[in-house]
């Protein structure tokens, strides 16, 4: 009878252990699940600001590129003005040479 009893409260106790032992597995399981669920969802704001980041990028570029022409065309025009002057210019003397003779 003793033996019997000490038997089925080994069987008891060691029934607890293991309800322990799964009970601090699953905790651990259940703290990186909840861990991976936040990493991704970490990951997904993170690819939207990424997104963001690119169209906002893509603009700018296209804005500098727009200024960059801008400052061609204004250096172009200045460049033409400056031919145009000398032309005039020389013209200008020429008709004075022709006059004057």
């Amino acid at each position: 009878m003793y033996t019997e009893r000490a038997k089925k409260d080994a069987i008891q106790n060691a029934a607890q252990v293991s309800d322990l032992l799964v009970d601090a597995v699953n905790s651990g399981v259940q703290e990186s699940f909840i861990n991976e669920k936040r990493i991704e969802h970490e990951i997904r704001a993170l690819a939207v600001t990424i997104s963001r980041f690119m169209k906002l990028t893509n603009q700018w570029l296209t804005a500098t590129r727009a200024i960059n022409t801008a400052v061609k065309e204004i250096g172009d025009f200045e460049n033409w003005m400056k031919t145009m002057e000398f032309d005039c210019k020389s013209i200008t003397a020429a008709i004075q040479n022709i006059h004057q003779a």
